[in-house]
């Protein structure tokens, strides 16, 4: 009787060898995914880095005139977003509104839990602008706590123009019954406070310092992180670990056969 390989035949309970032509179009697949991440972070470096120059331009230039209330509404965020400006204001005595303050990329000088403290300011021609005074930690969060901060009369404002923050999916509910806050949104807060119409922005104070230190105002500084290069040379780099191993699996085939 003859043995099955004899017959051209696969022995009995022998593995099916993989050929790797079956796996060149997953591979070539995969080999196209992992670059166009290395090139699509490539092409992320390059915005970031652009955007990281415009954002020092912007926040080292000297301050500019606010502009007028008639053209609040016509203002593009992408031309005004962290330009700094120069005002005369009176905030409203006793309305602050508290945000919730995480760690700010923009304010390195800010350490711990604590609150952004929100105040508007009137303006001479009747305008109201919500104005970040700045920082207050974990239990000095009421006024009485420190009144020499409490400013009255007009006042010489610089500052940043910001405009409201993007609510996510996690992003906790406001509480304005409790007058907390979780996202900077002049208008929310201002409607909640039935402060009334507000600009669309709002102001990062960095000058002037109040008595006492608190609310604590600050420049802004560029900080943003720039990892898309990292990012770029391990997607290449695994792309490359990828033709390093189907060519060695096509070495080893064509050796067993």
């Amino acid at each position: 009787m003859r043995a099955p390989s004899e017959f051209g035949g696969r022995r009995a309970g022998a593995p099916r060898r993989r050929s790797w032509l079956t796996l060149l179009v997953p591979a070539l697949l995969a080999f196209c995914f992992l670059i166009g991440l290395g090139v699509w972070q490539i092409q992320r470096k390059a915005w970031k880095e652009g955007l990281i120059a415009e954002l020092t331009e912007r926040l080292a230039a000297p301050p500019e005139a606010l502009p007028p209330p008639q053209s609040w509404s016509r203002l593009d965020p992408a031309d005004n977003e962290y330009r700094r400006v120069a005002f005369d204001a009176a905030f409203e005595p006793n309305r602050e509104a508290l945000v919730y303050a995480s760690a700010a990329a923009f304010r390195p000088d800010v350490n711990g839990p604590g609150y952004w403290v929100f105040a508007p300011a009137r303006l001479a021609d009747g305008g109201v602008v919500m104005v970040n005074r700045g920082f207050v930690p974990e239990g000095r969060q009421d006024p009485k706590s420190r009144p020499a901060g409490a400013l009255s009369g007009p006042v010489d404002i610089v500052g940043a123009m910001r405009w409201p923050d993007t609510r996510h999916w996690f992003t906790p509910s406001d509480d304005p019954a409790h007058n907390l806050w979780f996202v900077r949104d002049p208008g929310a807060i201002a409607t909640a406070m039935n402060i009334g119409p507000v600009a669309p922005f709002y102001v990062e104070q960095e000058a002037p310092a109040p008595p006492g230190g608190l609310p604590q105002p600050g420049k802004l500084v560029v900080s943003l992180p720039d990892n898309h290069l990292q990012y770029a040379i391990t997607w290449f780099g695994l792309a490359l670990v990828l033709v390093v191993t189907y060519g060695a699996f096509i070495v080893r085939e064509r050796q067993a056969a």
